[in-house]
């Protein structure tokens, strides 16, 4: 991408302030869509998931560790993997520090299809602390759409089912993991689904994202074009879709 034109000091401030009336009109659309989404309806949750944890089996319910709300990341891992999607490892290395959600009463937790025995050793080669749990013999994936094999679920991705997602030639997400967020309520040891988001809806959690559309060359890659964080020197890099 080339450079932008050079102009003089008025003329920019004018471009300038032509684009900040956009980008007002915009963070004001944002936040009604974010209303909406606070306002979304909820779905109560029937069903006990059977996850593992580095202590043992633990419950969709023991991953709020007491607070309100629960924040998943559907984190790809296949069982077969020796490592987590490089894509997915971008959005671990853009969290904060997850006191900022603990004192607003909302935990956080990944969520992979991979063996801790997997999942594990990656964490602690990427320097992660988040928690993080399997749901290796859990139904968690298929029910939330983020896992998808024909013999165990009707595979559907972004609220789209097989039948769309092969018109629209996006036929490896018929048997392959895809990359969610997924938010839960809890009232006493009720649990309620009120929202998920895939694909392009995953971009509000990428921070390198955000910081990169201020700059002239912008993004300059996919999200499926990042590597690993230590990987940078590498020729190649796992990469996924």
């Amino acid at each position: 991408m080339s450079a932008p034109k050079v102009v003089t000091r008025d003329e920019w401030l004018a471009a300038r302030v032509e684009l900040l009336a956009r980008e007002k009109e915009i963070s004001r659309a944002k936040a009604e869509v974010d209303a909406r989404r606070r306002e979304l309806p909820m779905v109560r949750l029937d069903k006990e998931y059977k996850l593992t944890g580095p202590d043992g089996p633990v419950g969709l319910l023991d991953l709020f560790e007491g607070r309100r709300q629960l924040i998943v990341y559907h984190f790809m891992f296949d069982p077969a993997w020796d490592e987590g999607c490089a894509s997915c490892s971008l959005m671990a290395d853009n969290l904060g520090h997850l006191v900022h959600l603990h004192v607003n009463d909302t935990s956080l937790a990944f969520v992979s299809r991979a063996p801790l025995a997997k999942i594990e050793p990656f964490k602690a080669r990427m320097g992660w602390s988040m928690p993080w749990v399997s749901s290796h013999e859990s139904d968690f994936n298929y029910d939330f759409q983020v896992s998808h094999d024909e013999s165990i679920a009707p595979p559907e991705y972004n609220y789209k089912d097989a039948d769309t997602l092969r018109a629209e030639g996006l036929t490896y997400l018929l048997t392959s993991e895809g990359p969610g967020v997924s938010v839960f309520l809890r009232d006493g040891d009720d649990v309620f689904h009120t929202y998920s988001a895939y694909a392009r809806g995953l971009d509000t959690l990428l921070g390198t994202y955000h910081f990169l559309d201020l700059t002239p060359l912008g993004r300059q890659r996919y999200v499926n074009e990042f590597r690993h964080h230590d990987r940078y020197d590498e020729a190649t890099g796992h990469s996924c879709h």
